[in-house]
């Protein structure tokens, strides 16, 4: 297939409407080949659309197309090389590496490609077995259909994004929302099952649309209502109102001023470093009085926390410091004229050193710009220089559920326990995923770790995400694994996947992620 064409249209859609022309998001009701269904389509089962499909077209989701009347997965199943530095499409078996030792060969078969569980009776499509150090291995490999599920979303940058609990727009409609602001990143929640399913049609399109984006590391441009546009792309900077963000700022207001109070002792008379949540003032702060400072006087708006460290002194902003200012004296009040003196010198500088500004006071105790002397400039360059890039981190979050478990073995609740205990490794893709506590299967992974296209969509709509889980042969076989099932490595990479419906025709290599552990296939227990 070497072209993607949507899935013929009957007469009736899923939503029950009646359609006269075809159209990329309409989808049939599922009917008995023998009343609805012509001779020359193919159901497909992958999800449960059931789309019915014409030679040479493909269904709505784009992975799945009829082949001369048998039905085939488009996209290849992606394997993972160690040695293979190049991303090469084959056949099965068509390559020479195919029908070498796989003990000698560094292959980990991924979710990606592979095809889902759907129906839940059926085992996943590649329980591959393997050998590690002399150890029995085996990998159920599948790709799994989330409707529960979402993308986390960390941005680097003080910028007031917009107020926590605010809604997150994409193309006019509500797909997330702000969460709780992390050390130096703004966060968003995306996505999730309510706004797939509990919302409008256009709320789930548009909501699977951006999270497939997401996933496959593209770029997105979002609102925040009461705040700022974005685009953001995982692993890129951030660019906020138009501006590319270059900086994560190096630490809170007070905290900037422990870090580099001893630069500054004896180059300035006072320091404040302005911070939308705790602005550091040096005299006053525990790091200025150890340093034996002299206080200078300074008044400062907003609210005092313990000594030098100020909230509320402006409102969130882009400004200096994430605060709404552009003239940092906004939140100096004055001085004390039984402290302060003349010709008194003062730093006001951002959390990231891109704002800064040197005062001296003049004979009314007013700061006048003047020249910032080499010494100071060097520190704020250095405040720069310990700057983190600005980037956007995206993490998926999703919560595998029957299929997938059903995929592994009859007992579902095993494979559970199993992962709970330590004695299953689960990967998405190859990357290491984190599984949180508590009841169920609940993973989350950092896309960038992810092969490129890990992520699919059902028109659901539901996202289709890789996912493997790794143990020992006798674990496997503990938890009531599909033993008839498990091929081994040399056998799919010579034979390819069993011919059953919906299998990938052909493979991927592509080099894992050097920042990955290697290999995937070690479980906790023995790694």
């Amino acid at each position: 297939m070497t072209e993607h064409t949507k899935v013929d249209f009957g007469a009736e859609r899923v939503d029950g409407e009646t359609a006269s022309t075809p159209g990329p998001t309409v989808l049939e009701k599922a009917a008995p080949r023998s009343e609805r269904m012509a001779s020359n389509k193919i159901e497909c089962n992958a999800c449960p659309v059931l789309c019915q499909i014409s030679e040479g077209r493909t269904g709505a989701c784009d992975r799945y197309a009829n082949a001369s009347g048998r039905l085939i997965r488009v996209d290849p199943v992606v394997f993972l090389s160690r040695a293979n530095e190049a991303d090469s499409t084959v056949e099965f078996g068509a390559s020479s590496d195919a029908r070498n030792d796989p003990a000698e060969q560094a292959l980990f078969v991924t979710g990606v490609g592979a095809s889902s569980t759907y129906p839940d009776y059926k085992p996943a499509p590649f329980i591959v077995a393997s050998k590690r150090d002399d150890v029995d291995m085996i990998t159920v490999v599948t790709e799994g259909i989330f409707s529960y599920c979402s993308f986390k979303v960390k941005i680097d940058t003080d910028r007031f994004l917009g107020p926590e609990q605010a809604n997150v727009r994409c193309q006019g409609e509500i797909v997330g929302h702000v969460t709780t602001a992390e050390y130096g990143s703004q966060m968003l929640s995306l996505g999730g099952v309510h706004h797939l399913t509990g919302g409008s049609k256009k709320e789930g399109r548009v909501t699977c649309d951006m999270m497939l984006a997401l996933g496959n590391k593209q770029a997105v441009e979002l609102s925040i209502d009461g705040g700022a546009s974005l685009a953001i792309r995982a692993g890129a900077a951030p660019v906020v109102d138009g501006v590319e963000e270059r900086r994560m700022r190096v630490g809170c207001g007070s905290a900037t001023i422990g870090i580099f109070a001893k630069q500054w002792f004896g180059h300035a008379d006072e320091v404040v470093v302005v911070d939308d949540h705790i602005t550091g003032v040096l005299t006053e702060h525990q790091a200025g009085r150890c340093l034996g400072m002299t206080r200078s006087g300074i008044r400062i708006r907003g609210r005092k926390s313990t000594p030098g460290r100020y909230f509320q002194v402006a409102n969130p902003g882009i400004g200096w410091g994430g605060t709404d200012i552009q003239d940092p004296l906004a939140i100096i009040e004055g001085f004390d004229p039984a402290v302060a003196k003349p010709g008194m010198r003062l730093l006001m500088v951002s959390t990231t050193g891109e704002h800064a500004q040197w005062y001296e006071l003049d004979q009314d105790l007013v700061p006048r710009v003047a020249e910032m002397p080499d010494a100071v400039r060097r520190t704020v360059e250095r405040i720069g220089e310990n700057c983190e890039p600005s980037l956007a981190t995206v993490l998926f979050l999703g919560g595998a559920g029957g299929s997938l478990r059903a995929g592994a073995t009859e007992n579902p609740v095993l494979l559970t326990r199993a992962i709970k205990q330590k004695l299953v490794n689960v990967t998405c893709g190859g990357a290491p995923a984190y599984v949180w506590p508590g009841g169920g299967i609940t993973v989350m992974v950092d896309v960038s770790r992810m092969p490129d296209r890990s992520f699919g969509t059902v028109p659901t709509p539901a996202i289709v995400a890789p996912i493997e889980f790794t143990m020992t042969y006798d674990a496997y076989r503990d938890l009531g694994g599909h033993l008839d099932a498990v091929r081994s490595l040399e056998d799919v990479l010579i034979n390819g996947p069993e011919h059953t419906e919906g299998a990938p025709l052909a493979r991927r290599m592509v080099a894992a992620n050097p920042d990955n552990p290697w290999p995937p296939v070690m479980p906790p227990m023995l790694g």
